[in-house]
């Protein structure tokens, strides 16, 4: 079986894997707060998922490989949204 790279799999099936991986390191152990936290200030729950923490960790080593050397403007771009603010017109954020 030969190795494939980041590049030539899909992003569910290396998210999902690399995912898995995570949770069986004990240094990349879930914090408390994060039964409470929201992923974003633009979102309005925190998510559904018990693993999110996880997802998140994986998606964003895939990012930090795909995109080369990528700083914190550029992540907050990709996981940034639009933040409701009532009347007033949408932000990103």
């Amino acid at each position: 079986m030969t190795k494939a790279s980041v590049k030539e799999v899909t992003a569910e099936d290396f998210i999902s894997k690399c995912a898995e991986e995570l949770k069986q390191m004990k240094e990349m152990e879930k914090p408390n707060w994060s039964t409470f936290a929201k992923t974003g200030t633009h979102k309005k729950f925190p998510p559904a998922r018990e693993d999110w923490w996880y997802v998140r960790a994986a998606s964003m080593l895939r990012r930090v490989y795909s995109d080369g050397p990528v700083g914190i403007s550029r992540l907050r771009t990709y996981y940034g949204g639009k933040k409701k603010r009532g009347s007033r017109p949408q932000r990103f954020v």
